[in-house]
């Protein structure tokens, strides 16, 4: 560990799974530039050293698993709080389920005097009985314990009030939300050698979908919704920008067959930037159960083009409708096929929502001034005294 400057805060940002660190690169540079010494705590992985090195940072691998495991999670606890009396961070920002619960419990019974709950989305919304119980005790917990809790989208900030997770007072939405807002320098409309490359001729319509395949996702709706769009547009193509993700909401291993073999359906796996996959696609269809703010409807819409989500949580904040994109009910095949459908058949309607995307999102979430405001917002807890920021939460 690097000796601390007596004037430089440090903040220690903690996730569950070093997967998650796709998200944090430009948090952590932002944080980093505006002055604080930033470690990064997650999971094992490549991932996890290799944005702290890219981004300055100072990595700490810590074990936690994603999934509940009572003994398991307690010792994680345990060791959370004496990791965290070794440091003696100014203030902590954690985020994601499991890292949310544990560390700002470990935090709070520390007495770290800045304790920030990222609140990314809300797991508990595709599950049921007991278990949707435990998350929500979970997530109360976890905000409890924290001084304040900062929602990435208006209606994610909506669900936590009327589910009871926090007071209002405490759930903050920065700006118009978003957790890092989009570059949109390097998603923006231009050429792109992706269907030379994927052997995709000019005239096939491309339906694109970027993220975690999994089931919260909306992989088995679009995989239906596009059987039946192939019976009316035989040319089309699905091209998934993702991998298979191993979470408990994994994909069917027939399912996982089927896009493996599916003859229109191109499967790219993880992929470092996709920003010129956006640029090959005619649109891109996310039909998501359940979002935070999804970053991939940002930067589709940033590159000009359309998108279809859905009126889930978080997702409905990140399209306008009618104007960037088509709200669709989450579940329902039959509403991808039409929304598909109906852009496909219309390009100038394609075109003129693509343009009104991306002003939106230039105007609203590019990225220095989504990470200004966090950056700006952390420094203003420094000008306040702990006892005072403790009394207010």
């Amino acid at each position: 560990m690097k000796p601390q400057s007596p004037l430089q805060p440090t903040i220690l940002v903690g996730i569950t799974h070093s997967q998650t660190c796709l998200v944090l690169s430009a948090r952590l540079r932002a944080l980093r530039q505006a002055g604080f010494r930033v470690l990064l705590l997650s999971s094992p992985g490549k991932l996890l050293d290799r944005t702290a090195a890219n981004e300055g940072v100072e990595p700490i691998a810590f074990p936690m698993r994603r999934e509940i495991s009572p003994f398991a999670d307690l010792m994680a606890l345990a060791r959370l709080w004496r990791l965290l009396g070794r440091l003696h961070p100014d203030l902590v920002e954690f985020s994601t389920p499991k890292a949310g619960l544990l560390g700002l419990l470990a935090a709070w019974m520390r007495g770290i005097p800045r304790r920030v709950y990222i609140l990314r989305g809300l797991r508990l919304e595709t599950a049921s009985g007991f278990k949707h119980r435990l998350l929500l005790t979970a997530e109360r917990i976890a905000s409890a314990c924290a001084h304040s809790v900062l929602c990435t989208s208006e209606s994610l900030r909506n669900e936590a009030i009327a589910l009871g997770i926090a007071p209002a007072n405490k759930l903050l939405l920065l700006g118009q939300g978003s957790s890092q807002g989009v570059d949109t320098l390097r998603f923006s409309p231009g050429p792109s050698d992706v269907r030379d490359r994927l052997a995709i001729p000019a005239t096939d319509p491309v339906i694109g979908f970027v993220g975690r395949l999994t089931r919260d996702k909306g992989l088995p709706e679009l995989l239906r919704a596009f059987d039946r769009i192939l019976r009316v547009i035989p040319a089309a193509r699905l091209l998934l920008v993702g991998w298979f993700d191993v979470a408990e909401d994994a994909l069917d291993a027939d399912l996982r067959v089927l896009i493996e073999h599916h003859s229109r359906i191109i499967c790219t796996g993880f992929v470092p930037d996709a920003a010129p996959y956006y640029r090959a696609m005619d649109l891109m269809v996310l039909p998501s159960w359940r979002e935070g703010f999804p970053n991939a409807v940002l930067e589709a819409g940033a590159t000009g083009i359309p998108v279809v989500t859905t009126q889930s949580t978080g997702a409905r904040d990140s399209v306008l409708p009618e104007v960037t994109g088509l709200l669709i009910p989450p579940g329902y095949p039959e509403a991808i096929v039409e929304s598909v459908l109906k852009l496909l058949r219309d390009p100038e309607r394609r075109d003129r929502m693509g343009r009104a995307a991306r002003s939106w999102i230039v105007e609203n979430f590019q990225q220095e001034r989504v990470l200004g405001l966090t950056a700006n917002y952390y420094s203003s807890l420094f000008a306040v005294a702990p006892t005072a920021q403790l009394q207010h939460a």
